[in-house]
């Protein structure tokens, strides 16, 4: 009958671990930096335990969250592992939702605030301007509303983007409609302005959008009408809509002016013509950015 050496299964516990100490095999060693004990394979001095040539995981712990050697975490922290994926720790908690936005009526320069890591983008162009009316169309077509592309970004390798808003389109007094600017925001996303609407004819067409998640046209300008002048105005040649809302009305009176858009990125009325007087046409509303930034 074989005989076993109960002796040489023994272990002896050392306590906490120590670099200038001279472990024996089979010596077993709390290390604090992961809370795992470790047992010597071999007698050794300076090696630390997760060095597998000398050691062994005896028993594996939680990872130095409750020992004495690691203070507990701040408010709203999380336990989390590691960069190094080998022991837990306190931190803060990632996906914590909506913590901000930065909102640009100009073009500037987007910076990311420290710890965010997910953005979510609105850019949209710049209102057309619309067309004043004339004799055979005593309204001129709305002005065509700027296109929004939306569009969530890993933000983690940003630090600044640059932020272009595309211009409302001037207003017009006996002419055609102007364009709306493009807007964007880095290389990430573009949306191009509404046209100007057309005298005698119809309104300017939405802008475009490329790059988002979401490319949404802007809407056309509303159509000219009317026959000679001083007909009833038909009251149609409203200003192209946007994702933000509906773009200028028309005048329906010369006296009463031209009616400006007042959305973001929407364009301006048509002008209103009476045989003798002329109302002008509105102006388009300047695009805007809007940055949603989230943990």
């Amino acid at each position: 009958m074989a005989t076993v050496n109960i002796g040489s299964l023994t272990f002896t516990h050392k306590g906490d671990y120590a670099s200038g100490t001279t472990y024996a095999k089979n010596d077993v060693v709390y290390y604090a930096t992961n809370g795992n004990a470790y047992i010597a394979k071999q007698a050794t001095t300076g090696n630390a335990p997760t060095s597998t040539a000398h050691w062994n995981v005896f028993a594996a712990g939680s990872g130095g969250i409750w020992n004495a050697g690691l203070s507990i975490g701040s408010a709203n922290q999380v336990v989390k592992v590691n960069s190094g994926a080998n022991a837990l720790e306190f931190g803060d908690a990632g996906g914590g939702g909506l913590q901000s936005q930065q909102v640009f009526t100009s073009s500037g320069t987007y910076t990311k605030p420290s710890g965010i890591n997910l953005i979510k983008i609105y850019v949209t162009g710049g209102g057309g301007s619309g067309a004043d009316g004339a004799g055979n169309f005593n309204v001129g077509g709305g002005g065509g509303g700027g296109a929004t592309a939306i569009k969530i970004i890993n933000a983690t390798s940003i630090t600044s983007e640059t932020v272009t808003i595309g211009s409302g389109a001037t207003a017009v007094s006996q002419s055609n409609g102007q364009g709306g600017g493009t807007s964007s925001f880095g290389s990430h996303a573009t949306a191009t302005g509404g046209g100007g609407g057309v005298k005698e004819n119809n309104g300017g067409d939405g802008g475009t959008a490329s790059g988002g998640d979401i490319n949404l046209r802007g809407s056309a300008g509303g159509q000219g009408g009317g026959g000679g002048a001083g007909d009833e105005t038909p009251g149609n040649a409203y200003g192209g809509s946007t994702f933000w809302g509906l773009g200028g009305a028309c005048p329906h009176n010369t006296t009463g002016g031209r009616k400006d858009a007042i959305v973001y990125g929407s364009g301006g009325g048509g002008g209103d013509h009476d045989g003798g007087s002329f109302s002008g046409a509105g102006a388009g509303m300047a695009g805007i950015v809007v940055v949603e930034e989230y943990k």
